[in-house]
């Protein structure tokens, strides 16, 4: 850096205690405090505008909608006719975007605590929601999620949890227990299938462990998946548990014929031969899912490392 230039912007992203990753950031769009977190929107070299809530990147312009594909195709599809869909957090809209693809559904509800962060994403993460938040089909709900589940009086065929990692003094950190999945469970209709982000496979392998675990004590079919998320700087975690019907199970021509009916197109990661792939796994991680991991607890939280 020559004499007189400006210091670079830079953003660190704690993986762990020891390890982060370093971004540099062309411009600060937006820096703010909701009543709930810390919000930035950051436009980067590399991964273009990123939205970073308490200091953890949620999505990138670079490569958002491999994680929202994945997080919700796999569920949406291994339900048969998914009618009313119930959407855990998705702050930014994409979520609500990559449902409403399927025709099928008739009702979506969105239910974040933050309304804050909802709005900033309608005013300045439109190419992210690209209309969802203002679709007819979508309800919007600001309250907690696991609040609206309990008094919620009507069922849903997938649940969608797309909530923050769990962090100590964070938000989300409750919407991970057994207590909240055997909620979400008794919440679902007779084929319903719940569908979770389950943190980092690289740097909180025991986090990811753990919500299969969890997730698997409160479903009679629960399967752990996974995809790589180049702005993550790692394969990214995910659960299904279902109460009927096995994703890992679904073939490629079931899957084809069901994008088909529903009118499921512009997919830029999610194919029907990608599907099971997804739910394929090393050794390691097959081990480790087998041997890691606890029962997370409302009294026994996890948390992220760092």
């Amino acid at each position: 850096m020559s004499a007189g230039e400006a210091s670079p912007i830079l953003f660190v992203e704690h993986q762990t205690p020891h390890t982060s990753v370093t971004h540099r950031v062309r411009k600060v769009v937006y820096a703010g405090t909701t009543q709930y977190q810390r919000v930035e929107l950051l436009d980067t070299y590399d991964f273009g505008l990123c939205l970073v809530l308490d200091g953890k990147l949620q999505s990138s312009a670079f490569d958002e909608w491999i994680y929202h594909e994945a997080l919700v195709h796999p569920a949406m599809l291994t339900h048969p006719h998914p009618r009313r869909v119930a959407i855990i957090g998705g702050g930014e809209g994409a979520t609500a975007r990559e449902a409403l693809k399927h025709s099928c559904v008739e009702e979506a509800v969105m239910v974040d605590l933050d309304r804050e962060v909802v709005e900033l994403a309608r005013r300045r993460l439109r190419f992210m929601h690209r209309g969802a938040l203002d679709h007819p089909k979508l309800k919007l709900v600001f309250m907690d999620g696991r609040k609206f589940l309990e008094e919620a009086e009507r069922g849903f065929d997938v649940i969608i949890v797309d909530v923050t990692d769990p962090l100590a003094g964070g938000p989300s950190y409750l919407l991970y227990p057994k207590e909240f999945y055997d909620l979400a469970s008794s919440k679902l209709t007779e084929e319903g299938v719940l569908a979770t982000q389950a943190t980092s496979t690289t740097y909180s392998l025991e986090c990811f462990a753990s919500i299969a675990k969890t997730v698997a004590s409160s479903f009679p079919i629960a399967r752990a998946y996974k995809a790589w998320v180049p702005s993550y700087s790692s394969e990214w975690g995910f659960v299904i548990g279902s109460k009927r019907h096995d994703p890992a199970k679904l073939s490629a021509k079931t899957i084809a014929e069901r994008l088909r009916r529903r009118g499921v197109k512009a997919l830029k990661f999610y194919t029907a031969r990608l599907h099971r792939q997804l739910f394929t796994h090393p050794k390691y991680l097959e081990k480790a899912l087998k041997e890691r991991g606890r029962l997370i607890k409302d009294d026994q939280p996890i948390y992220m490392p760092a």
